[in-house]
């Protein structure tokens, strides 16, 4: 049925129907799920007060907005339903296939590890495995996920337990949820000197939110102030009972530094695991699992750490992990040492993919090459289709005028040393708070070093490079040198942030405030040939300043504002200032309407610090 939309545009009237749409769709897209000509949704909007090309990506209030005036209800899918109907047009699915009770296999439970930055979640990793990871950490501080298979001991049966060490800084929350959401259970590390922390807390969220059973290490006990017993009454009140309190948590006291509880806290993880949870996993079926961390290596190429879920990976299968794809060519342990398969719960490096997937990406085995090409390039478009509605700023009739006018933007590219810290980096810089007149858009990120073709972009753009770990190549760094790009080089996150917080704060059009330097009560006006009427005047408060900025007030009205002390004389004098308590005459330019009794008000406008 067609019905006339405003502005006497046909268009198909929904009644209600739902829509489901992509992230970042077109107008063009919406135009084919209701069978309507693009132009004509094009000319609604303009009519709502919105203008958009047939072309370009929508953000998801414009789509519903759109919606509703023509009668249909948006859906916009979510990631997970993208990808779910994605691989169902190619006859796959993410999650155990249908097996018998016989295919199925026990599968070492994996354990992530968070807690406040400094309560020592990596050095109690680093005493379980007996590596030093720490020492290679900027500023001491964990900055990207590493997954770790260690051995234990269970009434006398060994078992395997898979660790994901998260980071620990707040810049790294969004890495901290994603690892909560692969885990069966969370280690909560807290110091025992120092109690429970806004990160503490900030974990203990994510793991309950991801519904996951929670193991507490209580470290440093073996430190002067120490009081474990203050930590256990300090999580009762987030729902954290310890056992010998009645609860069902179990607590267990560890030094990392004296190696003291470490037994008893895998044998705690293994209880609870096998108290809480029935970990058992299909080994038979194309593996699946999560890609934990990635990285470019310079002689290697992309590296992805995956830990699979189901299914066993082999050397020579194909792969696709987010929108990277490619051919297993070699599986390496956490030891460096090369694997031929990997059963589920098995952290491993995968050497083979054509780029380097994102943090969390999921992955799954295809039958062919071609399939996973496919599937790379539409999650591709679509997470590109994605980024083009988010960055789009709507633009409306009204604010039309503003939108056309040059604004400040600071446009960057971050380039990092694996996927993980550079999607933390930008997400922390894209939270920075600093108003509505100045933007900040990061045109390109990616993993490895700083290339020449990141340089020729930055030209083209004015854009300032961030490298996170890396370096420029060598013909990068000429390149950069001749033509004047800014490339800025960190080590620790919140090092970037700060500085690029400075940046854009130093970006910001000045902000002033007005200082009241004086007031002068003006006794008799004088006519003066060639320069017009002065005040003969008595300064009152404060000191009147020549060439300051004046305005004359009468019976308490402001009768004229934006003025100048144009000229100050003490006697027959010139006078710079004059202070309270003595006369003086004012002279306030080519301004001439002063009266007897009148009050001349000097100020200045000073730029006003930003917090």
């Amino acid at each position: 049925m067609q019905a006339p939309a405003m502005g006497g545009v046909s268009l198909p009237r929904g009644n209600g129907a739902v829509v489901r749409l992509p992230r970042g769709a077109s107008l063009t897209d919406f135009a084919e799920k209701i069978g309507a000509d693009p132009a004509a949704l094009v000319a609604a909007l303009f009519h709502l007060g919105e203008m958009v090309t047939t072309t370009a990506s929508v953000n998801d209030e414009t789509l519903a907005l759109l919606g509703g005036e023509i009668g249909y209800e948006v859906q916009v899918v979510s990631p997970e339903d993208e990808d779910r109907e994605l691989l169902d047009s190619f006859d796959l699915t993410f999650g155990d296939e249908e097996m018998a009770e016989e295919d199925l296999i026990a599968r070492p439970p994996v354990v992530t590890v968070m807690g406040h930055v400094d309560h020592g979640k990596t050095k109690l990793l680093d005493a379980i495995r007996r590596a030093d990871v720490v020492a290679d950490e900027a500023g001491g501080i964990t900055q990207h996920i590493g997954a770790y298979q260690i051995p234990a001991e269970l009434e006398g049966a060994e078992r395997l337990i898979t660790f994901i060490d998260t980071p620990g800084h707040e810049s790294f929350t969004a890495m901290r949820a994603r690892g909560a959401k692969v885990t069966d259970i969370v280690v909560l590390v807290v110091a025992a000197d120092d109690g429970v922390m806004p990160q503490t807390v900030e974990a203990l969220n994510h793991a309950q939110a991801a519904d996951v059973p929670i193991v507490v290490a209580v470290n440093k006990v073996d430190k002067e102030g120490a009081n474990p017993g203050k930590i256990r009454q300090q999580l009762t009140e987030y729902g954290l009972v310890a056992e010998e309190y009645g609860g069902d948590t179990l607590f267990v006291d560890v030094s990392a530094t004296k190696r003291l509880g470490l037994t008893e806290l895998l044998e705690a993880i293994l209880l609870t695991a096998d108290a809480s949870l029935d970990l058992q996993a299909n080994r038979e079926q194309d593996a699946q699992g999560v890609a934990i961390e990635a990285h470019l290596d310079r002689g290697r190429g992309p590296v992805a750490t995956v830990l699979v879920q189901r299914g066993t990976l082999r050397i020579g299968d194909s792969i696709v992990a987010g929108d990277a794809y490619g051919r297993v060519r070699s599986m390496l342990d956490e030891h460096g040492e090369k694997l031929t398969e990997a059963l589920p719960s098995r952290p491993v490096q995968v050497l083979g993919l054509t780029s380097v997937p994102r943090a969390g990406d999921t992955f799954l085995v295809v039958d062919e090459d071609r399939v996973a090409r496919q599937i790379a390039e539409r999650r591709q478009a679509r997470i590109r289709n994605a980024q083009n509605a988010a960055s789009r700023k709507r633009v409306s009739l009204e604010d039309l005028d503003s939108a056309l006018r040059e604004t400040s933007e600071l446009n960057l590219i971050i380039k990092g040393d694996n996927s993980g810290t550079v999607e933390a980096l930008e997400d922390a810089l894209l939270k920075i708070p600093v108003g509505e007149d100045i933007s900040l858009r990061v045109i390109h990120r990616g993993v490895g070093a700083i290339t020449e073709g990141d340089i020729n972009l930055a030209i083209a753009d004015n854009v300032i490079v961030l490298g996170f770990n890396v370096r420029a190549e060598g013909k990068a760094t000429e390149l950069a040198t001749r033509e004047g790009i800014d490339i800025r080089y960190y080590s620790v996150i919140y090092a970037a942030i700060d500085e690029i917080e400075a940046a854009l704060k130093g970006m910001l059009k000045p902000e002033y405030e007005e200082v009241q330097l004086g007031t002068a009560e003006v006794r008799e006006v004088f006519r003066v040939p060639r320069v017009g009427n002065v005040a003969g005047s008595l300064v009152r408060s404060g000191t009147i300043v020549r060439n300051s900025k004046a305005r004359l007030v009468r019976d308490g009205a402001v009768v004229a504002d934006n003025l100048t002390v144009d000229s100050l004389r003490r006697f027959k004098d010139d006078a710079t200032e004059v202070r309270e308590g003595f006369e003086c005459g004012i002279g306030l330019g080519s301004f001439n309407d002063i009266k007897p009794e009148d009050v001349i008000q000097t100020f200045e406008l000073r730029e006003k610090p930003r917090d």
